[in-house]
């Protein structure tokens, strides 16, 4: 059996877990269904907010960009704030599928946690990521909505869906927990907490596929020194 205190070592993590595996996973995903009118508005806007901010970008620019009219964009959104909470949803559950995705292959609750570990650095320390993230916490502060739906679509989905893979690992003995959700939200931390205010900062680029595999590897460690059960 494998000792599941041991976290997997990651000596190329392109090749199982990588970078490219996981934007490739995100790439594919990003329209959720390219047939319908509804998709097409919210992958221009998207372009539009990210371009010139959500105050610069107007319906009108986003309708002309689309070849339609307002009132065609008004029939399936009736407010920019709307639009925006739309994308900001979308966008949560596309990069939340594509993750998890890759964790869905791992033999062992030790790879599972690298493969998200990796995926999720991957994603959240990204140039656009950031970028993203700023802009929507800077519309939160006008629009509270907005935030919830993000952390609600985002941070809280992504810890809840984690919790029940440990939930899971628990039950086959690989896990010892009393709080299945704070121990999700402790390996994001983990994973997360040494990069995060220095992207946020604008202190550091984006970190290397080595640099993240060498911090998920730690963190691994460290979550299944506190969390682990070494079977026989």
């Amino acid at each position: 059996m494998v000792d599941m205190c041991r976290a997997p070592s990651v000596v190329n993590p392109t090749v199982r877990y990588g970078q490219k595996k996981f934007t490739e996973m995100f790439d594919a995903k990003t329209r959720l269904d390219r047939d319908t009118r509804r998709e097409a508005i919210l992958d221009v806007a998207g372009d539009l907010f990210m371009q010139e901010g959500f105050a610069a970008a107007s319906m009108s620019e986003i309708a002309a960009r689309l070849g339609g009219s307002k009132g065609t964009l008004y029939n399936y959104f009736r407010s920019k704030d709307e639009l925006f909470t739309a994308y900001v949803q979308r966008h949560c559950v596309v990069q939340s599928a594509a993750m998890f995705d890759l964790a869905a292959d791992a033999e062992d609750i030790a790879h599972a946690l690298t493969a998200l570990g990796v995926a999720y650095l991957t994603w959240v320390m990204s140039d656009f990521a950031q970028a993203n993230f700023r802009m929507i916490i800077a519309e939160a502060q006008r629009n509270p909505e907005i935030g919830r739906t993000f952390y609600e679509s985002g941070p809280m989905n992504g810890a809840r869906r984690l919790a029940d893979i440990l939930v899971r690992a628990a039950d086959r003995g690989d896990l010892k927990l009393e709080d299945p959700l704070r121990a999700a939200h402790q390996f994001i931390g983990l994973c997360q907490n040494r990069f995060l205010k220095a992207r946020q900062c604008n202190y550091m680029s984006e970190p290397t596929a080595e640099e993240i595999a060498v911090e998920v590897d730690a963190a691994v460690k460290t979550f299944l020194a506190a969390f682990g059960t070494a079977r026989a």
